[in-house]
């Protein structure tokens, strides 16, 4: 390889490695404790549902526990729609 060419591959690597993102524990660290939120919320609704189908247990609390699920199924969904808005907003990007 000539003298520019090593120049050229040295330059792009470090281009390439600035214009790297860099993780962000802060944000990993949120989006686990939402997920996990998001789970713990739909076994409670179960276990809720399954206490009042088995032994009658108080049906406020039911209804309590599926509209909480209900609105943690609508944040997931419409965060799921608003990444793949993004994605599809990146594709249409012109190259």
């Amino acid at each position: 390889m000539t003298i520019a060419a090593n120049l050229a591959v040295h330059n792009y690597d470090l281009a390439r490695n600035a214009a790297a993102p860099a993780p962000s524990p802060r944000s990993e660290a949120a989006f686990g404790a939402a997920l996990g939120d998001f789970a713990s919320g739909v076994h409670k609704a179960e276990a809720a549902a399954t206490e009042t189908m088995i032994s009658g247990a108080d049906p406020h609390a039911l209804v309590e526990a599926l509209a909480a699920t209900e609105l943690a199924v609508e944040t997931a969904v419409a965060v799921r729609d608003k990444v793949v808005d993004a994605y599809l907003e990146i594709l249409r990007m012109p190259v």
